[in-house]
């Protein structure tokens, strides 16, 4: 994509989240990673006129597994109260789960995300439809007191939902203290920390991230009271255990957040070995109908589990209750006000 068009992108992603004269907006990268995103959406916001400021942090040496929460902001506290006077901050590494974003978010700025390719965030752009698919879901959710997700491979778990909230992401945002991410499309929440219990069998085909792969033999979790405590199968579950063992942390086997994706422009086959465009896997969260479930952290949602083991993991052909009404059905939408309206 050329940068013309890149910028056209970002200009239609600024108008979606509210962007106008006089607003401060701060792009944030580090080293000399996506200085592309920042010439774009510098010259996007100039064109709205707001106030726009590029900060660019040092680089910092690759960390091996993918552990979030961690950024170089932890050691520039200046440089995050700077990012808190900001209307906006575009944030180009991935602050999520950190404390850093925990405060600025409570200043009052609001934060969009944005790592994927660029073709991807040209696919995937925001639309009024998808926010508002998302936002009813959203309220389903946030009124449900048990999910329930089945599957005919195996899987049959229950999520208690009585303390965290519902979090919508449709890809802008446009409210003070506000996150999202571009690309997304999907709403999560988490279960009470001791209220999740059954079984969760990860089929062939579904999705393993951040190891960027699909699974080839079924993955047996067996959940107790809100805890990881079995894991079992064949390579890809010894993948799976190996991956979390590396990070030295029992809180690794916590469970994490739970949802669905509504992106219709998601694409699931996007993770073939070859094809894979780079990013985190936005896509593959997003795509219409999978169902995710994630391990580790739950401070995103106000919990007390901070840990830096993170998997996220979107699940084809699921069946998704709320207080035992029918959300997700064998992987398709169930509920007409959040199915796509296909437009002949």
């Amino acid at each position: 994509m050329d940068q013309f068009s890149f910028t056209e992108i970002c200009l239609h992603q600024l108008k979606m989240s509210g962007v106008h004269e006089g607003e401060k907006l701060i792009v944030l990268t580090q080293g000399n990673e996506r200085l592309d995103y920042a010439d774009a959406f510098m010259a996007a916001g100039m064109r709205l006129g707001a106030k726009m400021y590029h900060m660019r942090l040092p680089p910092v040496p690759p960390a091996g597994a993918w552990a979030v929460g961690q950024t170089g902001l932890a050691a520039m506290p200046d440089a995050v109260e700077a990012l808190k006077a900001a209307d906006m901050l575009i944030d180009c590494i991935f602050l999520l789960f950190s404390p850093e974003q925990m405060a600025i978010q409570a200043s009052g700025t609001r934060i969009l995300t944005a790592v994927e390719p660029p073709e991807i965030l040209a696919r995937m752009l925001p639309t009024k439809e998808l926010r508002e698919r998302v936002e009813f879901a959203g309220e389903l959710l946030s009124k449900a007191k048990v999910m329930r997700i089945t599957s005919a491979h195996g899987t049959d778990v229950t999520y208690k939902l009585n303390t965290y909230p519902a979090i919508t992401e449709y890809a802008c945002t446009d409210e003070p203290g506000r996150w999202d991410h571009w690309p997304s499309g999907f709403v999560f929440t988490g279960g009470d920390d001791d209220g999740v219990d059954g079984t969760i069998v990860v089929a062939p085909g579904d999705i393993l991230l951040p190891q960027n792969i699909y699974v080839r033999d079924p993955i047996y979790y067996t959940i107790e009271n809100g805890w990881i405590t079995d894991i079992r199968g064949g390579l890809d579950a010894e993948l799976v255990k190996s991956y979390m063992d590396g990070f030295n942390d029992p809180r690794g086997m916590g469970m994490s957040h739970v949802g669905w994706g509504l992106n219709q422009n998601a694409k699931w086959h996007r993770m073939v070995p070859g094809e894979f465009p780079g990013g985190m896997g936005m896509e593959a969260r997003s795509f219409y109908g999978n169902v995710m479930f994630s391990t580790g952290p739950n401070n995103e949602l106000g919990g007390p589990n901070d840990t830096a083991c993170h998997l996220d993991i979107p699940m084809r052909n699921c069946s998704l209750f709320l207080d035992d009404e029918p959300m997700v059905l064998n992987g398709d939408i169930a509920v007409k006000e959040m199915k796509h309206t296909v437009i002949s």
